[in-house]
């Protein structure tokens, strides 16, 4: 009966243990989500995934001696999976805005960014923002433009799409007048596609930031404390000017 009680009992205390351990191997791990379909901010080349997003978030992780564990999934999954507790940090060229403040915390603004509109070569019918209504506009699904188009330009007919490549290539076969992205990433698109351009009046002007679990308010100060070293060390300006500075003229 000893023997009995004694396995019971290490059994209960292997039970506790489990979970510290699988705690204490995922310290120094940061479950970070991502839509790796954004070039210049994160995309597979060559069957890797990389982009200035995707290199950011390594070197502040090695800065807070922490190591990344990626997934990747559809861009309107990113909130709701942090939400759900099944990743830590989005990274994802994700705006900064007020109703996504209300269900998960923000860095520091890591880079300007802002709204902007693709059209075919030879479109004389959109030159600026006010010419969206009225016209069919191409956008992806769970980002700013979906719910920016709601409230600034109730008329457009909004066309949305799950990934950001289906927008453009809704312009260049004539199936949307137009999309509406971000400004990296279309200037990153049309310098390979000589079909479509940028038009100069922007949308809208926005910041991009990462987004983190409302219940771990020590990922994103360390994050903060990270990017700022980056920026004081030079590593954030080697990326803006390996990844950014060339989408961004």
């Amino acid at each position: 009966m000893n023997h009995r009680r004694f396995f019971i009992a290490l059994a209960v205390a292997v039970g506790f243990m489990v979970p510290v351990l699988a705690n204490a191997q995922s310290a120094g791990v940061i479950r970070v989500v991502t839509d790796s379909t954004f070039p210049p901010f994160e995309f597979f080349k060559d069957g890797k995934r990389t982009g200035f997003d995707i290199e950011l978030m390594e070197t502040l992780a090695k800065s807070m001696g922490k190591k990344i564990e990626w997934t990747d999934i559809d861009f309107k999954g990113l909130i709701p999976g942090l939400i759900s507790k099944r990743f830590d940090v989005a990274a994802s060229a994700i705006y900064v805005t007020e109703d996504r403040r209300k269900v998960v915390d923000f860095t520091d603004p890591y880079y300007p960014g802002g709204l902007v509109i693709v059209v075919k070569n030879g479109n004389n019918t959109i030159l600026k923002p006010a010419d969206l209504n009225g016209k069919h506009i191409a956008v992806q699904v769970g980002t700013k433009s979906v719910n920016y188009l709601k409230e600034y330009f109730p008329q457009v007919d909004r066309v949305e799409v799950e990934k950001n490549q289906e927008m453009f290539n809704l312009v260049e076969i004539g199936r949307a007048d137009a999309a509406v992205t971000g400004k990296p990433a279309a200037l990153e698109y049309v310098k390979a596609r000589p079909g479509l351009k940028v038009i100069d009046k922007p949308v809208s002007v926005e910041l991009y930031g990462f987004a983190v679990r409302k219940d771990l308010p020590e990922v994103t100060q360390a994050l903060n404390a990270a990017l700022k070293k980056a920026k004081l060390d030079g590593s954030y300006d080697k990326l803006v000017k390996k990844w950014l500075d060339s989408s961004a003229k």
